[in-house]
């Protein structure tokens, strides 16, 4: 049942003087919060005897006024040390998250869905939280409050009382324990559902243009119900266990009053005890009632708190499929690149997505990657962002193979553009300036210019400081592609890799683009992947891939005198033209 407290005590040793500050000003509140209901005794007993005096009322209302405040001051201290301790674990654990999300492949992404990741970094944290606060709160409340409350009662009162009046205490235990099981399972359960509902609003989100489109805003509203009504079911299927708290504990609390009334009632009568002592009894039994809630309201949140930490330890625990070696090599320039005998297939798939026998290329070339959709061109970039790692042959960097190179360098070194271009919700200055922090406006404009984009900056509103929207929604295809080429130009990379990056552009700014990047990337390396042949023609080198294999290569003109795809599909496009 403590596993979770367990599992945090990572975190407990990082903060222990704040818990144990947190610990000691909790026990010391429980040990004040004892004194007035022996003060209500003693009081009660000398009206009884009718010996209290005025003095001694005074005193005693002192004493009892000096309690309350110190009680609060206490308690204000304790609250604040061990609630902003819970808000730090879910800080912290949020930026191990983000951290963990950072340096994951692909895989990573296919195997957890978005949605699931946002609830684990969301409502699971937030369970955690309130393990590392509440919990601790409730920890300390059914044990060190419940034996200093028990104590007393036994001590200064009665042991057969308090032995009486505890019977139910072990019938608790046993139904707590039940519960707290049933909780766990339960809301595991729930939170997956939680998860896969995100992601469904998510996907939906992201396709609602396709969805109006095609009409189905009816079928996806009620895709969306049946999500709601599951997450709902599950949900309420953990209310019910956590409903049945409540009740049974007033059951049993309503036994141990009853059983504290009758009996105490006989000792007095037996005058083994005095009234003031059964008053005081009572109201100690009465605060009793709390930390045996505690009790329930501990397993509850324990049970929560462990399904949750279980979820996002199994998301942190996810090994990086990519990582580098214990003493990565590090390098500052690229100046060839040689690619032998290699075969790739993504995991868990028995298809050979790559197998390239040679290619070599050198400092300042451009190599144009052409052939079918499916035929391997984006496969081969990802293995060169390392991405992805080959079954088998070598890629070598400056001779050296590219799993002995710092991912860090082999990513800095790179600039990449990919098919689906990625915006953020920030301004256009702000997306360009993510290839380079440092760059000034200057730069930002000659990178524009180079990606064609001048033209369209000065007809938006507010230039620079366009808001581009979610993944860029309020500019068009084209004019997203050209931001996403700015911010690769402003990094000015070693190596530079358009994957089909001038699509949605037309056939004028394509080929400005392309004199641009001719000029500019001289004496860098450039690949090109493009369906319109139109964007590699000027490449020193192309190879035409067809099921992962090189079927053609060559120069422009090389190729148009093999009569191969490539002549046949360029003829093709310019009889489209």
């Amino acid at each position: 049942m403590f596993d979770v407290f367990i599992k945090l005590t990572w975190f407990f040793n990082q903060h222990k003087k704040r818990y144990l500050f947190s610990v000691l000003g909790i026990m010391t509140a429980s040990a004040l919060g004892l004194l007035p209901p022996k003060l209500i005794g003693y009081v009660v007993d000398n009206i009884r005897f009718q010996s209290i005096s005025q003095s001694m009322l005074i005193t005693v209302i002192i004493i009892f006024l000096s309690v309350i405040l110190t009680h609060y001051i206490v308690t204000y201290l304790w609250n604040t040390a061990l609630f902003s301790g819970s808000v730090t674990l879910e800080k912290v654990m949020r930026s191990r998250l983000m951290r963990h999300f950072l340096k994951m492949s692909p895989t990573f992404y296919t195997r957890f869905k978005t949605g699931d990741l946002m609830a684990r970094s969301t409502n699971d944290l937030k369970a955690i939280s309130l393990t590392a606060g509440f919990g601790i709160l409730t920890l300390v409340d059914a044990t060190t409050f419940m034996f200093m409350i028990i104590a007393m009662m036994g001590f200064t009162i009665s042991w057969k009382l308090t032995f009486a009046a505890l019977i139910p205490l072990p019938i608790m235990a046993l139904i707590m324990n039940k519960y707290g099981a049933v909780i766990h399972k339960r809301f595991t359960v729930a939170q997956n559902a939680f998860g896969d509902m995100n992601n469904g609003v998510l996907e939906s989100i992201r396709g609602v243009r396709v969805i109006r489109a095609f009409v189905q805003e009816d079928e996806d509203a009620k895709r969306f119900r049946h999500m709601t009504d599951d997450v709902f079911e599950k949900n309420m299927a953990v209310a019910k266990v956590d409903a049945l708290f409540e009740p049974t504990m007033k059951i049993l609390v309503g036994i141990a009053y009853t059983i504290g009334l009758g009996y105490g009632s006989i000792l007095v009568f037996e005058s083994a005890m005095t009234l003031g002592d059964l008053v005081t009894f009572n109201v100690y039994l009465g605060m009793l009632i709390w930390p045996m809630f505690a009790v329930g309201e501990l397993i509850n949140i324990m049970q929560r708190g462990n399904a949750s930490l279980d979820r996002v330890e199994g998301v942190l625990s996810y090994q990086a499929d990519i990582k580098n070696q214990s003493n990565p090599r590090s390098i500052q320039k690229v100046d060839r690149i040689d690619i032998k005998n290699v075969i790739f297939s993504y995991p868990n798939q028995n298809q050979i997505q790559l197998e390239l026998d040679s290619l070599e290329v050198r400092k300042g070339d451009t190599i144009g990657v052409v052939g079918k959709t499916g035929s391997g061109k984006t496969s081969l970039f990802k293995l060169l962002l390392r991405q992805f790692d080959k079954q088998s042959g070598d890629i070598l960097w400056n001779g050296i193979p590219i799993e002995q190179l710092d991912i860090y360098d082999i990513r800095r070194l790179i600039g990449y553009v990919p098919q689906e271009q990625i915006l953020f919700s920030k301004t256009i200055r702000e997306n360009i300036k993510h290839g380079n922090e440092t760059a000034s406006d200057e730069e930002i404009y000659r990178v524009m210019e180079l990606a064609h984009f001048l033209n369209d900056i000065k007809q938006l509103p507010e230039g620079l400081n366009t808001l581009v929207g979610e993944s860029g929604v309020t500019l068009s295809g084209g004019q997203k592609q050209r931001v996403a080429l700015a911010r690769a130009f402003i990094k000015n990379p070693d190596i530079l890799i358009l994957d089909d990056s001038l699509s949605a552009v037309d056939g004028t700014t394509e080929a400005a683009i392309i004199d641009h990047l001719k000029e500019e990337r001289q004496d860098k390396t450039t690949f090109i992947a493009a369906h319109r042949l139109s964007a590699v023609r000027h490449a020193d080198d192309i190879i035409v891939l067809e099921n992962g294999k090189i079927s053609e290569r060559g120069s422009h003109d090389e190729l148009m005198k093999q009569n191969g795809w490539y002549q046949s599909q360029f003829e093709e496009q310019k009889m489209e033209e």
